[in-house]
This record gives C-alpha cells, sequence and structure tokens, in this order.
C-alpha cells in the first residue's frame, strides 16, 4: 500500500508541478526574468533531486557545494549561500531517517563533537559580538550534525560504492586542478590552499588507491595522478602542505612495510633535484629559500614569517584567556574565517601562517578548549588504532586507512594553518566528513586476532567490502 500511495505521488508531482510553474510563468513572468528567482527555483530543484536520492548523492552534493563556493570560478558566488542550504537540508534529514531506522549508534566520539559545540555556544554569549559568533556555532553545529548522520548514512551498506566514487571523485579532481593550473588559471587562489587539498585529500587518497589490487591500467593511472598532486604541492611552495605531503606518505608507506615504494620514491626526488640542478645551478637553492625563509630575511630564521601572527595570538588569549573573543570571530569583531581559501592574515588572526590550535583557544579561550582537545585527541587514538592494524597486517584493504591518513594529514597541516573548525572552508567539511566515517570504521583495540592480514577487495555485485581472513 506504501508503495501506491509512493508512486501516485511522485505521478501527480511530474503531472501538476509542471503545470503549476507553467501558470506562475505565464501569470507572473518578471519572476523568470530574475536571477535571484531564478537561483531558488534551481536551488530548489537540486535539494529535491537530492533528497530523492539522499545516501547517493547528497554527500557528493554537499562536498561540491562548498568547494564551488570556494574556488576562483564564476559559479562560486551562487553556492555561497547555496552550501548553507545544503548542509542544514542534509544535516535535518540524515537525523529524520537515522531516527527512524534506529539502526546507528551514536556513541562518545559524537558526544565529544556536541559538547564542543557548547563551549562554542558559550564562548559566543560572553563575547561582544553574541550574534555574529552564534551563527558560526551554527554553522559548525550543523556540520558536526551532518557528519553523525548524513555523511554516516552515505556510507552504511554502500561501502563499495562510496569508496569507489571517492577515488574516482578524488582523481578528476586532481586532473581538473592540474589542467586549469596547466592553462594559467589558479583556480584554487591561494597557493596555500592548492597546497593544503592537495596534500591533505589528493596525495593520500591516490597513493592509498595505487596500493590496492587493481588492473595494471587502474594502477599507474592512480599513481601518476598521485605524483602529479605531489608536483602541485611542490609547485605550491607552501611549507605546510610539502610537511605534510612527506610526512603522510612516508608513514603510508612504513605502516603498510611498503619500503621500496618509499626507496623509489626517495630516489626519485633526488634525481629530480640532482637534475634541476644540472640544469640551472640556481633552480634549487632559489626554491629552498623561497620554501623555508618565504621573502624573510634568512638571519631571522624558518620561522620568521610565522613570528608575527603566532605573537597576534598569544596576546590575544591573554586579554581573554576564560572565555575566548568569542567563536568564529576576531577582536575587532570581523569574521575570522572569510577569507580562508586565501588565507589571509591580519593583527588578530592567524589565517595564512598561523595554527588552528592556536586559534581554537583563542576564539573560545582556556575552559572552551577542553571540549576541542578531547575530540582532537579521540581523532589520535582512532588515527593510532588504524596505524597499528595496518603495521600489523600490511594490509592496505580497510576502509578506515583513507580515512585515517587524511585525518593525520589534516591534523599536521592545521598545526601550520587556521582553517580547521572553519566550516565555511571546503578542507573543513571534507575533513571532519572523513573523521566521523573513522569514527565508525576504525579498527577496534588490537588484539592477537588480528594478526592474520584481512583480505579485503571491492566487490561490485554485492555492492559492498568482501572479507574474508
Amino acid at each position: 500500500m506504501t508503495d501506491r500511495v509512493q508512486k501516485v505521488a511522485i505521478f501527480a508531482a511530474l503531472v501538476f508541478i509542471p503545470l503549476f510553474l507553467a501558470m506562475v510563468s505565464y501569470a507572473r513572468p518578471g519572476y523568470f526574468a530574475s536571477e535571484s528567482y531564478l537561483g531558488i527555483v534551481l536551488i530548489f530543484e537540486f535539494l529535491f533531486a537530492a533528497l530523492w536520492m539522499y545516501r547517493r548523492v547528497f554527500f557528493l552534493i554537499v562536498i561540491g557545494a562548498f568547494l564551488l563556493a570556494g574556488v576562483s570560478l564564476p559559479v562560486g558566488g551562487f553556492w555561497t549561500i547555496g552550501r548553507w542550504i545544503f548542509l542544514a537540508v542534509g544535516a535535518l534529514a540524515g537525523a529524520v531517517i537515522m531516527l527512524k531506522d534506529r539502526s546507528h549508534r551514536v556513541g562518545g566520539f559524537h558526544a565529544l563533537g556536541l559538547f564542543a559545540v557548547l563551549a562554542g555556544l558559550v564562548s559566543a554569549a560572553v563575547c561582544r559580538y553574541t550574534g555574529f559568533s552564534l551563527l558560526k556555532v551554527l554553522s559548525l553545529f550543523l556540520l558536526f550534525m551532518y557528519g553523525t548522520t548524513g555523511v554516516r548514512l552515505a556510507v552504511s551498506g554502500r561501502e563499495n560504492r562510496f569508496y569507489s566514487g571517492l577515488l574516482l571523485g578524488v582523481e578528476i579532481f586532481v586532473a581538473a586542478v592540474a589542467l586549469f593550473y596547466l592553462g594559467g588559471r589558479p583556480v584554487m587562489g591561494n597557493p596555500n590552499s592548492l597546497g593544503a587539498v592537495m596534500a591533505v585529500v589528493g596525495a593520500p587518497i591516490l597513493l592509498w588507491g595505487a596500493l590496492l589490487e587493481e588492473s595494471p591500467s587502474v594502477h599507474h593511472r592512480r599513481l601518476l595522478l598521485c605524483v602529479l598532486s605531489l608536483y602541485l604541492v611542490f609547485h605550491s611552495q607552501s611549507r605546510s602542505g610539502i610537511v605534510t605531503v612527506l610526512l603522510v606518505c612516508t608513514l603510508m608507506c612504513a605502516a603498510l612495510r611498503r619500503y621500496k615504494l618509499l626507496a623509489q620514491g626517495i630516489c626519485i626526488m633526488v634525481i629530480i633535484l640532482a637534475a634541476s640542478t644540472i640544469i640551472d645551478p640556481q633552480a634549487v637553492p632559489n626554491f629552498v629559500d623561497s620554501i623555508l625563509y618565504k621573502g624573510k630575511d634568512p638571519a631571522l630564521g624558518v620561522l620568521a614569517s610565522r613570528e608575527s601572527p603566532w605573537q597576534g595570538a598569544i596576546d590575544s588569549i591573554k586579554k581573554h584567556l576564560w572565555f575566548g573573543s568569542g567563536f568564529g570571530v576576531t577582536d575587532n569583531g570581523e569574521d575570522a574565517s572569510a577569507h580562508l581559501n586565501s588565507f589571509e592574515t591580519n593583527e588578530y588572526t592567524t589565517r595564512e601562517n598561523g595554527s588552528s590550535y592556536l586559534t581554537i583557544v583563542t576564539w573560545v579561550g582556556i575552559v572552551g578548549a577542553v571540549p576541542f582537545v578531547l575530540l582532537i585527541f579521540a581523532v589520535v587514538g582512532k588515527i593510532f588504532r588504524t596505524v597499528l592494524w595496518m603495521l600489523n597486517t600490511g594490509n592496505p584493504c580497510h576502509p578506515a586507512v583513507p580515512l585515517a591518513m587524511v585525518a593525520f594529514a589534516g591534523l599536521v597541516h592545521a598545526g601550520f594553518e587556521d582553517w580547521l573548525f572553519a566550516p565555511g572552508y571546503y578542507l573543513c567539511v571534507f575533513f571532519w566528513s572523513m573523521v566521523f566515517i573513522l569514527a565508525q570504521c576504525a579498527p577496534p583495540a588490537l588484539w592477537p586476532s588480528f594478526s592474520t592480514p584481512w583480505r579485503l577487495r571491492f566487490a561490485r555485485t554485492t555492492g559492498g567490502f568482501a572479507v574474508s581472513r
């Protein structure tokens, strides 16, 4: 009976909605000549289609909306507002579905996320810019709520399709970014953004994909794109991105016992450096100077460019020691993450040369930082358990492996750049989405039974992971 009612409702919608739109266009033709009205209609069409296929496409649309809002393309302005609509609807719809199904457990990790939101709420309530700070807290709440509900629903029972789609999406993204930069279009904006997204997302996921047992053509394609993402990181000359990508790739190869691949990568880097030195003796020294000193006097040291923003953050912490300046805002009431895609720096924030960990203390103070610290330690615990599993088995075929590597890369990079708790930034949305999935699928505590490697492969016929011991 329910299926019959659903089919009747679909048929009625397909018949009456076009008739209704035709009547509106005839009675009020000015509505369809306005970009604002057309944009609203387009957003609702997207929402309807996305909700209809919630588990399959909504996560992709949310990530795509935030990415399009942050890149230097003409469509960015449209998604600046649309991304929040999709995130809010996705969080609400995910909560309704989970309450109806009652098949997903909310655990301690999700409670820590809620306590972090409450800490931000207290900080917003006591700061001078309460209204604006409350909006920033609301955005963090929507992100964590969507991570707890919608992201988990996108993976549960669809592991094979999700991870296959994740790999394919990252491949397309890296190839598209490379083509834009080859054509002279810096689509990611500031070089630091390019280094961040390639180091945290592109290189770890593509390296993991290259280590899976696939056909030679797929293996070579992913390996080539992984090398391309590494090149884009070095091309950005972002110190944080370079350090992050070197650490995460080394950790993955070492934990999975791929010492030969690690040695080959090091040899290739040495050969490239040697060849560059032979062709242009000043190329490598100039490149190293531009990365290490960022145009500063070498006599001032490697960290000279970071001393000013770090000191500014420390001064702000001293002025608002216990409850901070307000979540997401600076001392002067400005949006602390308004230009994250450019990593801009000013007197009160540390967007370019700062640290997410200093910034969160600046925002919420010593008291408010406690749940955020516990949340970060919980993420570190999930990463540690996954790395132990990797060391014990040497097998990349576990769904937690790419998630743990993305989480590790994100935590390392966040130590140098300020984006970890800025929900308006696409890298923040992707990072926490992966972390909430990792919280669900991370290996349990390492027991002797884990000494036998899992044999896990993508099973297209079953739509999930096929695991055998």
